[in-house]
């Protein structure tokens, strides 16, 4: 992204400044952001009809991982090392699947 700043006195006296230049602004500027390929290739395949599919069943998976963060703790750390690290979201995914489990068999 390339940021230009502006000097505000040439921006008080700017015939375009309306909806441009706020009166009482310390500084003024300007950014643009640059698409390299890979950007450009991502928002093609937003816009195409597989993109579509899945993202009609994203909100499941926000849904649950929502829950591993906010309900089972996943989101914060609790112990110390990549071992413990691992324990804690083995136990909270354990504890997810297993109340999914025991809510299945409610049903039946």
């Amino acid at each position: 992204m390339d940021t230009y700043y502006f000097d505000i006195e040439k921006c008080k006296r700017c015939p375009f400044s309306d909806g441009c230049y706020k009166e009482g602004a310390k500084i003024k500027s300007y950014s643009v952001s640059i698409k390299s390929n890979e950007h450009s290739e991502q928002a093609k395949f937003q816009e195409s009809e597989c993109f579509m599919e899945k993202s009609k069943e994203r909100y499941k998976i926000e849904a649950k991982n929502s829950e591993l963060k906010h309900r089972h703790g996943y989101g914060v750390a609790k112990s110390l090392g990549l071992l413990g690290m691992e324990m804690q979201g083995a136990m909270a995914i354990f504890t997810v699947n297993i109340k999914r489990i025991l809510k299945m068999t409610e049903q039946q």
